[in-house]
């Protein structure tokens, strides 16, 4: 029923930036939770940010300071600007949603995911 699409993932340069965007559509009544996480070759997927009720965030040790996190809860789309881009970022990121259905129906839902590459 609820839909996570991703885009903006890409090849850059060590240093470079990227934005993600995923936006969520379908039967949605509120997102409570948004996130993006990542996942590398022969690594278990790791949490790299989230942001729930609006503007409470949450950020892996390795990306803080250089990956911000944000909003449009009008179009229930979250984005992650990612600057001082490390080859140890580079990996598959999945959008992620908390996303209330029904009245009392909160599933969590996954994007196909994004490749994001860093060439040193």
């Amino acid at each position: 029923q609820v839909r996570l699409v991703e885009s903006g993932g890409g090849s850059v340069q060590a240093g470079g930036s990227l934005r993600l965007s995923c936006a969520a559509s379908g039967s949605i009544l509120n997102v409570d939770a948004m996130g993006w996480h990542r996942q590398a070759p022969g690594k278990q997927r790791e949490l790299v940010a989230a942001i729930r009720d609006g503007d409470i965030t949450t950020y892996a040790d390795s990306v803080k300071g250089r990956f911000t996190i944000s909003t449009d809860s009008l179009e229930n789309t979250v984005y992650l600007q990612m600057n001082n881009l490390e080859p140890e970022d580079a990996a598959i990121y999945f959008c992620y949603a908390y996303v209330q259905a029904t009245s009392f129906n909160w599933n969590d839902y996954w994007g196909q995911g994004t490749q994001v590459t860093v060439s040193s």
